[in-house]
């Protein structure tokens, strides 16, 4: 059940799509970027634009091979039920779960993030909640490619859920089914939720390790001294 006028408010069930991110979504994917460089204040670090992102992320040139250059799960919302479509010609089956309510989901920002690549002619009631963002990785530990899974955002209205879990899990369902050694990434320690939330997903937290960058001034100081 929804209401949808100026907000969206979704009662009772919402309906869970979890795909494989296209050129059509690099609008969204831009803006949910951004957004979650606002929620860790690092928004004077966001370099990147819409043209940018989808040369990254979608590499004509060099393409890479399935999920080897960074990929993009959505996880888009809808108050009606997804059709179970088989196409043969995609390269990830997408994922249908339905979430039962607590309490009313309410968006107001939900025509920013209509989706545009919804496959179904009849459907136009999906929303872009969320994405996970990752790409392989490789370690001198092991003798295959990990995945390193470098951020899972959902806007607010979607928190809570229980969503997070399936996102997450999905993209080690994609590790363990294609043959790579592992899944791994950052996991802030100030923030109670997310650590017990990786913990309890099977995460190993190796405190010994600390993650160091080297970027902007402090990168382009190595500039001149050897080209390669």
């Amino acid at each position: 059940m929804a209401t949808i006028e100026k907000t969206l408010t979704i009662t009772e069930k919402v309906y869970v799509r979890v795909r494989l991110a296209n050129e059509a979504d690099i609008h969204h994917i831009y803006k949910l970027f951004y957004q979650i460089h606002e929620y860790h204040n690092y928004t004077h670090l966001y370099k990147a634009t819409e043209s940018s992102l989808c040369d990254l992320l979608f590499d004509k040139v060099n393409p890479k091979p399935l999920y080897y250059g960074p990929s993009v799960l959505l996880l888009e919302v809808s108050p009606t039920p997804f059709s179970d479509i088989n196409n043969k010609d995609e390269k990830f089956k997408p994922v249908l779960k339905q979430f039962d309510l607590r309490a009313p989901v309410v968006d107001k920002e939900h025509e920013d993030f209509k989706s545009k690549s919804c496959g179904d002619d009849e459907k136009n009631d999906v929303y872009i909640a969320g994405y996970s963002f990752f790409y392989a990785n490789y370690s001198c530990f092991y003798d295959k490619a990990g995945i390193y899974f470098e951020s899972l955002y959902f806007r607010e209205s979607y928190r809570k859920l229980g969503m997070g879990r399936l996102l997450f899990g999905t993209v080690a369902s994609i590790a363990a089914n294609n043959g790579f050694s592992s899944v791994e990434g950052i996991v802030a320690v100030w923030n109670k939720k997310s650590y017990d939330f990786y913990v309890d997903m099977g995460v190993e937290i190796f405190d010994e390790f600390r993650y160091g960058k080297l970027v902007g001034d402090a990168l382009q100081k190595y500039a001149d001294k050897e080209k390669v």
